[in-house]
């Protein structure tokens, strides 16, 4: 009974984590809307948040599972929301330091990045413990799988709220600045804060773990399966960020003909994150059931064919999507191009890719699994290179063609799970 409260105690915890994750890494997207408009500013250059926050993977996630390999997943997540609290604190600086007219938006720039990169280190972090606890907790395979996905609920959930806050911290897009966001920024500093001394207080069983050095990592690189499942997670990134970036970046445009108010935006766009939490929580129903390989052949063929109609779909054909009006406290119906409504059900697609990719790519790895979860967090840096491609299509032919980069990505996606995923060797 008491090793069976603890290991609940420690599905609680990395649950929570999951949420916190989201709520962090969200806030990017509604920032890159208040720097685009701070000036003459390119759509690639406006996701240097995402840059930072995704480039910081690059760097810290090998040393991530090293961290892990060497401290325990406990003293790990401690440290990395050590380092997330000082991020936060840093992009909260560069609203302060804001002159309002201009003069100094280079330096404010700079110091929002190094706040956004920083806080991607822990975000980083965080992923590497979560996703091996949660998958190990569940006993791996399917059951790893659905307790994976359970997490990916409350993932969802944060992502949700974070959307419907910035949004109405936002108001007018044309208008806002960073400072607009402290709000939101000192919630997700309170959350590190209540999330640290928390996880200080519980008992964590940590799973043993062989040391981490340069001969695993090459190790796992020689499973097949894994060094493709890691480019699968690379290229996700520009499914399941890029997707809504791109819807609310389209909508928020100054010469966009619907002119939709950027609070009604942020309702909007949280329904992607929304239908992302209905498909966990199906997920979650299931992923005892339902194989990984099986999950993520479904949702990729029904990605390529959302993301095909959402290009092709006649821009004058209008659904009404429900929004808020932060001003009243009234719900709208908000008219959007039914191509638009389809892009947002991607969510519902991208909702069990990461848990099933991921669980697809440690399958049979054994003691390289730490260092396994290093590398594949470090692939997540593909969020800082979709990101500013699918900016630069959208400068050079519009946010919409720029959809061809999602598609490629989801098209990947359906080959790994069809092909790449195999297991051809297991770890001795």
């Amino acid at each position: 009974m008491e090793q069976k409260s603890k290991q609940w105690g420690a599905i609680i915890v990395m649950i929570a984590l999951f949420a916190m994750i989201a709520f962090v890494t969200n806030l990017c997207t509604p920032m890159a809307t208040i720097i685009k408009n701070q000036g003459e500013i390119s759509n690639a250059l406006a996701q240097i948040g995402n840059i930072g926050n995704f480039i910081a993977y690059l760097v810290m996630g090998i040393p991530a599972g090293m961290m892990i390999a060497k401290f325990g997943y406990k003293k790990t997540a401690l440290i990395g929301l050590a380092i997330g609290i000082v991020g936060i604190l840093i992009q909260w600086c560069s609203g302060l330091i804001d002159a309002g007219d201009g003069s100094n938006i280079g330096v404010v720039f700079g110091v929002y990045l190094l706040g956004a990169f920083i806080s991607g280190l822990t975000m980083c972090i965080l992923n590497c413990v979560v996703n091996p606890m949660l998958n190990l907790l569940g006993g791996g395979g399917n059951k790893g799988n659905q307790l994976i996905q359970v997490g990916g609920v409350f993932n969802s959930s944060a992502a949700v709220a974070c959307y419907i806050l910035m949004g109405a911290l936002i108001a007018d897009a044309s208008k806002a600045k960073i400072a607009d966001a402290t709000p939101a920024l000192w919630i997700a500093l309170a959350i590190f804060a209540v999330a640290f001394v928390v996880i200080l207080f519980t008992k964590i069983e940590e799973p043993e773990q062989a040391p981490v050095d340069f001969s695993l990592i090459k190790g796992a690189l020689k499973f097949r399966h894994f060094a493709l499942g890691a480019l699968a997670i690379f290229l996700y990134m520009g499914v399941e960020v890029g997707t809504p970036n791109a819807v609310q970046q389209y909508l928020n445009e100054p010469d966009n003909p619907l002119h939709i108010p950027s609070a009604t935006v942020g309702m909007i766009v949280a329904v992607y994150w929304f239908m992302m939490l209905i498909g966990r929580f199906t997920g979650a129903a299931i992923g005892s059931k339902v194989s990984s390989r099986a999950m993520v052949t479904t949702v990729a063929t029904v990605t390529l064919c959302l993301v095909l109609f959402g290009m092709y779909a006649p821009q004058d054909v209008l659904v009404n999507f429900p929004g808020v009006d932060w001003g009243k406290l009234e719900l709208i119906w908000q008219p959007i191009p039914v191509g638009i409504f389809a892009f947002l059900l991607v969510g519902l697609c991208t909702s069990v890719m990461w848990g099933a990719i991921f669980n697809m790519a440690v399958e049979g790895l054994g003691k390289y699994t730490a260092v396994a979860s290093g590398i594949f967090m470090t692939m997540v840096f593909g969020c800082a290179v979709m990101m500013p491609l699918q900016g630069w299509v959208a400068d050079m032919f519009g946010w919409i063609p720029s959809f061809w980069v999602v598609f490629g990505c989801a098209a990947y996606i359906l080959f790994y799970a069809l092909i790449g995923s195999r297991v051809s060797k297991r770890a001795e």
